[in-house]
């Protein structure tokens, strides 16, 4: 009965050792980790204030590229260079000829952008 109970807690011990060097090393990578994930999403959020409504579909581009699912010339939604996850709703102001026989303005890189929504996450649409 001893060396059970000698060969239970030589057991225990180990397992607490191993766990116990386990948690050690974790919380520092977990740490680096996340201090790297923060900078990155500050990175992203700097990056998309700076369209702002005014600015016309071309600077829209330095930042953004198109989604794809239903648009017209006036709206659309746009994802993010570097993360397909990364999505904002646009509405534009078409430049010149505003179409008074209502056939759809071709999209246009000088139209201002009126109003961009804030940044969301969705999966990224496929046509």
């Amino acid at each position: 009965m001893r060396k059970l109970a000698l060969i239970s807690l030589v057991i225990l011990t180990t397992i607490a050792s191993v766990h116990g060097q386990d948690m050690a090393i974790k919380p520092s990578a977990r740490t680096q980790a996340n201090e790297e994930h923060t900078k990155w999403i500050d990175h992203v959020m700097r990056s998309i204030a700076t369209v702002k409504p005014g600015m016309t579909r071309r600077d829209l581009f330095k930042v953004f590229t198109e989604e794809g699912g239903l648009s017209t010339s006036t709206q659309r939604r746009y994802v993010y260079k570097d993360c397909p996850y990364i999505k904002v709703d646009v509405k534009f102001s078409p430049v010149g000829d505003t179409g008074r026989d209502r056939t759809p303005l071709p999209e246009d890189p000088a139209d201002k952008i009126v109003e961009i929504s804030r940044p969301f996450l969705e999966y990224p649409i496929m046509d």
